[in-house]
């Protein structure tokens, strides 16, 4: 007997809709599963400042040295809890990837997750890069400026573009089965029904 139990880690650089898109395949069909009243997956973000009690404060991805112990039983804490919930839908929107591209980005420190993808190869998790091209940057960052809180983090567009080279080489490193899905037309709902045929075309939607 099969389950529905998708389980997505959504990763890329600002401006790539991993958050809109995360919303979407928590409404999409295929992913949540025909039913009569909305049934919606767990959405775990690594971008919750969750360190600090401040707006934009750090937390999983960007903390400081001094706080490696705490993220690092964060993640332990977070796989455990996947693992006992080894039946249950996950979409993760941002993770390890991100936490090593920004730390090495920012102390040039690089932190070895293999054990963590070890653990989640067994639970079926599936990771999609979002990216798109440089030249399509600038519209993204138009379109997000009219709803930002805090816009001041994409004024320098080259910093996204190099972190995006840079979470590129960290995926094709992953051991987790990786789609690579360009978002440069913006077409969100596309994009949904694109990781949703990826994942029914790799098994990753059903568990026995």
């Amino acid at each position: 007997m099969s389950k529905l139990t998708p389980k997505i880690i959504l990763e890329g650089t600002r401006l790539t809709f991993k958050t809109d898109i995360a919303f979407a395949l928590n409404e999409h069909p295929r992913v949540v599963g025909p039913r009569k009243y909305k049934y919606h997956s767990p959405l775990v973000s690594g971008e919750w400042c969750a360190f600090t009690n401040f707006p934009w404060g750090r937390g999983l991805i960007n903390f400081e040295p001094q706080e490696e112990a705490l993220a690092m039983e964060t993640y332990a804490t977070w796989v455990k809890l996947f693992e006992l919930q080894r039946y249950y839908s996950w979409i993760v929107d941002r993770f390890h990837l991100s936490t090593r591209m920004y730390q090495l980005n920012t102390y040039q420190k690089d932190y070895d997750f293999r054990w963590l993808e070890e653990r989640l190869l067994p639970l079926n998790f599936r990771l999609v890069l979002l990216t798109r091209s440089p030249e399509s940057f600038e519209a993204a960052r138009a379109e997000r400026l009219k709803v930002s809180g805090n816009p001041s983090q994409y004024d320098d567009l080259n910093l996204f573009i190099e972190e995006q080279k840079l979470i590129r080489r960290l995926a094709r490193e992953s051991i987790l089965p990786m789609l690579e899905l360009d978002v440069s037309d913006n077409n969100i709902e596309s994009a949904t029904e694109k990781i949703a045929d990826w994942m029914e075309s790799t098994g990753g939607l059903y568990m026995s």
